[in-house]
């Protein structure tokens, strides 16, 4: 598995700088921990850098998504990472994996995203003395608790990020903690807004207010404990004791590797007992958030949540809760209502709320989610900033 590729017909057997006539600007590798995260969450960038002319070396674990990479003009490489496992002789291994990889393939950068490929991968990068781009996109459950697997995390960032040319954060909390923490100096740090939305795909789509319709709540996201799917369904009891018609629909992953990961046992109870309905999983989310009333993530810590931003560009009302990453998506009281962390009890106040507004009142929250979208939140605005890092990594190997 380690080395096996997936390409494109035009560059398919090509690798390292022999690609530089048809590909001017040079080659970028970008590496992530599943290709579907690269398919879902990168398209964009990945096509943008092709189309500015680089040869694109996409590396992730393979999974059913990795064939349709070729599809955004890139080449994909899969590289075996156990993602979520902490056993120190693996990663090691995939410290090696990455450096037998980056010599074969000498990318001129390097774009880090999630954690497995920051640290290893970028420590691999400067062994070869190839410039990094790191994309810090959430500190997760990790980094909520303090231990010894947290002190150990900071140490491992802390070095992988000592010579990396940028790091990107994507809200300002991560940003000030890695800093504040001396994890990295300030004057290689900003931030992004999120991972952006295509707001083009993402289209406003105003709340269909049918007579005697159940209103509809739903929750999109790696189905985890830290995402608050506890509280989620915990509220969904108390507020259908008063609204029993009301449904809470969950959209996402289970069984993922984590350890926080709900089970299918876990789900399959919840459906019986009718508390709530589970709609598996789905590339094309549009069509859910659009029969949606409001969409809802109680999570404990976020970068700042996919899930939110695509609601609020289709100019859905949002709850969720006052911290790290999710209150960057949400004005209080303007396009959503802000609970707190892990208090069931206060989030079903806020859904109560949601279902005894007026409804012309959603349908203003959710145009004012649409307006922070486009002021703050839109794709192009990511795309930039990584093209104008890459574009001058690339001017200062010219000209050295």
């Amino acid at each position: 598995m380690d080395g096996s590729t997936v390409e494109c017909a035009d560059v398919s057997g090509v690798a390292g700088r022999a690609m530089s006539t048809r590909f001017p600007k040079g080659k970028v590798m970008i590496a992530l921990n599943t290709a579907w995260n690269l398919v879902n969450f990168r398209a964009g960038m990945i096509r943008a850098l092709v189309a500015e002319g680089y040869e694109v070396v996409a590396v992730a674990p393979s999974d059913e998504y990795a064939p349709r990479l070729a599809e955004l003009g890139c080449r994909f490489v899969a590289l075996p990472m156990d993602n979520k496992g902490t056993h120190p002789g693996r990663d090691l291994l995939l410290f090696f994996r990455f450096l037998k990889l980056l010599r074969r393939e000498r990318p001129d950068v390097f774009l880090g995203y999630t954690v497995k490929p920051n640290v290893y991968g970028s420590l691999a990068a400067h062994v070869l003395g190839i410039p990094v781009v790191n994309n810090i996109a959430g500190l997760g459950a990790v980094f909520i608790r303090d231990n010894w697997l947290t002190r150990l995390v900071r140490l491992l960032y802390k070095i992988a990020l000592s010579r990396s040319r940028h790091v990107f954060f994507q809200n300002d909390e991560d940003m000030r903690l890695f800093v504040e923490r001396g994890l990295v100096v300030a004057d290689k740090v900003s931030r992004l807004p999120g991972s952006g939305v295509d707001l083009s795909a993402f289209r406003y789509a105003p709340i269909q207010h049918l007579v005697n319709r159940p209103f509809c709540f739903l929750l999109v996201a790696r189905l985890l404990w830290d995402k608050g799917v506890g509280e989620y369904v915990e509220a969904a009891r108390m507020v259908r004791r008063k609204f029993p018609t009301a449904r809470f629909q969950l959209l996402g992953f289970l069984d993922v590797k984590n350890p926080t990961a709900v089970s299918s046992a876990q789900m399959d109870d919840w459906v019986e007992e009718g508390v709530v309905e589970y709609l598996g999983v789905a590339d094309d989310v549009i069509p859910y958030l659009t029969i949606s009333d409001c969409v809802v993530l109680p999570s404990y810590r976020e970068g700042v949540p996919r899930s939110l931003l695509e609601a609020a560009a289709i100019g859905r009302p949002i709850v969720t809760t006052d911290t790290t990453g999710c209150r960057d998506a949400v004005v209080d009281g303007g396009n959503g209502l802000l609970c707190r962390v892990g208090d069931a009890v206060d989030l079903a106040e806020k859904l109560l709320c949601m279902i005894e507004m007026r409804p012309e009142d959603r349908v203003l929250m959710g145009l004012e989610g649409r307006k922070k979208m486009e002021r703050e939140f839109d794709e192009k605005i990511v795309i930039g900033k990584y093209l104008n890092a890459t574009n001058e990594i690339i001017l200062k190997l010219e000209a050295s």
